[in-house]
């Protein structure tokens, strides 16, 4: 998967994932960063269980980045809300 892929899935699994977990973005940068952090927590978690992880610029790749996204924005915000304490 090139590089425009990653980000196009990146940026997409980010804003959907940061719509289920709190509702609102957290800026463009930040939704592609954890997107594709996202797409690579996603593909291991998958894989461990045994299933395709991210196979390319499709829709089952994009619900495996959407669940690691979820996965990554909320470990996120635990550790994010931890340091604010």
């Amino acid at each position: 998967m090139g590089i425009i892929s990653w980000i196009i899935l990146g940026l997409i699994a980010g804003f959907i994932g940061s719509k289920i977990v709190n509702k609102t973005g957290q800026g463009m940068i930040m939704d592609i960063v954890l997107g594709i952090v996202g797409a690579v927590v996603g593909g291991l978690i998958f894989s461990a269980f045994g299933s395709a992880g991210v196979t390319g610029l499709n829709i089952w790749s994009l619900i495996v980045a959407v669940i690691g996204s979820v996965v990554v924005l909320w470990a996120y915000h635990q550790i994010s809300g931890k340091r604010t304490l």
